[in-house]
């Protein structure tokens, strides 16, 4: 019998096609919606994960994330290094400037001040150059993304001279970097340096970024501090999901992408819907030619649950390689820098089409059920 019904079903070779493109698109939009949401909402935690090395962040009570914070009194890394359990503190400087190229072109950057010393808040890996580079005067480090964005694609910005407050900035490596949320050129250069090019109130320190003694939890320490300082203190991971917090409430993005992956499910209704109803009318006299030959419905619920799962296997699967051939193809550009699939999306993709082929099929079924045997004689 099940084979009976895979035959019906390929046998209509348009409406099994339609079948296929219904589900197919369904779960192309909905994971591919969701993965460009994911991906883009985690860049909000961009900031702290290019720092690997700070375990715990401190800052002003009133600061929320890397981009909106308010500066604190230097007088802040001592406090901070004077807790029990803080192994080291450095201070870090994050700010927003214009700068002016060579050409006379003005462009909003990113400005971050890493410590002079260590060099800890640059990210780990580097395209071009060296850390060591920052050892030079007036030396800055471009990140890859804001490369492309200021420079093109084909420029090398190695040696690049820039203006930064009437001050000279010279481009002397490349970082490999997560891009921010917004794809913002960021330049990385010594903490005293880049209080030059970003000039501000009396208070200027953004973070102290701290690391934890053995024996001791991030947890523990940023408790500690906060405690003993009166500032706020978060582990990387607490930084990094009010990070991403941040832009879920405070833009749109959840609710355009919530609706597109709505449509998404509605259109896959309402295609594979209609499809399986067209097919099931036109196969009625079969399904009633069977139960007049003792069929049950039981059976019939069986052969029907067959085909749908047939049609849902193939179009899920295009569905998912289509989400991986887009992301693929666009690997190249800067804005999909870093994008991956998130392994609960697909399982999210399968449950909605495994729901619309609940609901279509229940819905087609109700006509063969309701058909009684001897109709098909008349």
């Amino acid at each position: 019998m099940l084979w009976i019904a895979i035959r019906m079903l390929t046998g209509d070779k348009t409406k099994f096609y339609g079948l296929v493109f219904g589900i197919a698109f369904s779960t192309l939009l909905i994971t591919q919606q969701l993965t460009i949401f994911v991906n883009l909402i985690e860049r909000g935690a961009s900031g702290t994960y290019n720092v690997g090395e700070a375990e715990v962040w401190v800052m002003d009570p009133v600061s929320r994330t890397t981009e909106v914070n308010f500066p604190m009194p230097s007088t802040a890394l001592d406090k901070v290094r004077g807790v029990p359990g803080v192994e080291w503190a450095v201070p870090h400087l994050r700010a927003a400037a214009s700068v002016r190229t060579k050409e006379g072109d003005l462009e909003g950057v990113a400005i971050i001040g890493v410590d002079d010393a260590t060099l800890i808040g640059l990210p780990k890996n580097m395209v071009a150059g060296s850390i060591d580079v920052l050892s030079q005067p007036d030396s800055v480090i471009i990140d890859d993304v804001g490369t492309i964005n200021m420079f093109g694609a084909d420029v090398d910005p190695i040696g690049e001279r820039l203006e930064l407050n009437d001050q000279r900035a010279v481009v002397r490596g490349i970082a490999d970097a997560i891009p921010s949320f917004t794809s913002q050129v960021t330049l990385y250069t010594k903490y005293s340096q880049a209080l030059r090019y970003v000039p501000g109130t009396r208070n200027r320190m953004s973070f102290v970024l701290a690391g934890v003694a053995d024996g001791q939890t991030a947890g523990q320490v940023a408790d500690r501090i906060e405690e003993q300082t009166g500032l706020k203190a978060e582990t990387r991971d607490e930084f990094a999901q009010a990070g991403v917090d941040f832009i879920v409430q405070n833009t749109g993005i959840p609710t355009n992408f919530g609706i597109t992956v709505v449509l998404g499910f509605v259109v896959g209704v309402a295609i594979v819907g209609l499809t399986f109803s067209l097919f099931i009318r036109d196969n009625i006299k079969q399904f009633g030619a069977l139960k007049a030959i003792g069929v049950t419905n039981g059976r019939i619920l069986r052969m029907v649950s067959v085909q749908a799962g047939l049609v849902g296997f193939i179009g899920y699967g295009l569905g998912v390689l289509g989400t991986v051939v887009f992301l693929w193809s666009f690997s190249g550009n800067p804005f999909f820098k870093g994008f991956y699939i998130p392994w609960q999306i697909p399982l999210i993709s399968l449950v909605a089409v495994v729901v619309i082929l609940a609901i279509t099929g229940t819905l087609a079924l109700r006509s063969v059920f309701q058909t009684e045997p001897a109709s098909v004689f008349r």
